[in-house]
């Protein structure tokens, strides 16, 4: 049996995100390293968390396939579930660093629980989590091991799983693999929040590569395709300024 989500979008809760600073104005069309992969008031502090989150239960508490061949991976399944109640605590708080390794109480961090439980649903949505974790606390090179080893199921957590590596790999400075992480991410599922989203963070970081051909087309997809979104109200600005 495939993994299945335990939220959907109708059950976002609204819950603050760590914010960064930005070195450009949101007004202005200079493009900063930090506007393509900052978190502060974006979609990461908007929706990241919120569909992490869903009236305090964890992400993909249905476990895998793995838990339906063998039968000692339903109790390490109900046993991780529980294990992971103080780590998710600490990260609601923003809590980064007790969340990944030392929540507190005597339990175990993210880090710890998707090597103890790997194979259950919850060990591997704890992979996600600790990369989320990490890339909070600058740790780009251990939230890209988290986010590879996640196996996310849906339509919305590849697109997320993308995103997150691409801002890990923008923050690295390695930004071909991050236009192409958010690339994939973009194209993983036609949302009208996530795909416009991630399109954009492709033309603002092909505008800093040079590629200004690059950065138009994907704000003029933005503005035909998901002209109600957020993102399409900066179309007309950026496109014209690469006229």
């Amino acid at each position: 049996m495939a993994q299945t989500e335990i939220f959907t979008e109708n059950k976002l809760i609204q819950v603050k995100m760590a914010q960064r600073k930005k070195t450009a104005k949101q007004d202005d069309v200079l493009i900063d390293i930090s506007e393509v992969s900052g978190q502060a008031e974006d979609f990461f502090g908007k929706y990241q968390k919120q569909l992490l989150i869903a009236g305090g239960a964890i992400l993909l508490i249905v476990g895998g396939w793995l838990a339906y061949k063998f039968a000692y991976q339903k109790p390490r399944q109900k046993e991780a579930v529980e294990q992971m109640a103080q780590a998710e605590y600490q990260f609601q708080r923003d809590s980064f660093a007790l969340a990944l390794a030392n929540p507190g109480g005597g339990f175990p961090g993210f880090a710890d629980i998707a090597k103890k439980y790997s194979g259950t649903g919850a060990g591997n949505a704890a992979l996600y989590y600790a990369g989320v974790s990490s890339l909070n606390l600058g740790q780009f090179d251990a939230a890209i091991s988290y986010l590879d080893d996640f196996s996310p199921s849906g339509h919305l957590l590849p697109a997320m799983k993308f995103g997150t590596l691409g801002d890990a790999y923008a923050e690295k400075g390695d930004l071909g693999k991050a236009l192409s992480m958010y690339k994939k991410a973009a194209d993983e599922e036609n949302n009208d929040v996530i795909s416009p989203y991630y399109l954009k963070k492709v033309a603002m970081l092909s505008q800093k590569q040079g590629d200004a051909a690059g950065a138009k087309s994907a704000w003029q997809k933005i503005k035909s395709d998901y002209p109600k979104s957020n993102e399409a109200r900066d179309a007309d600005k950026y496109i014209t300024s690469m006229n």
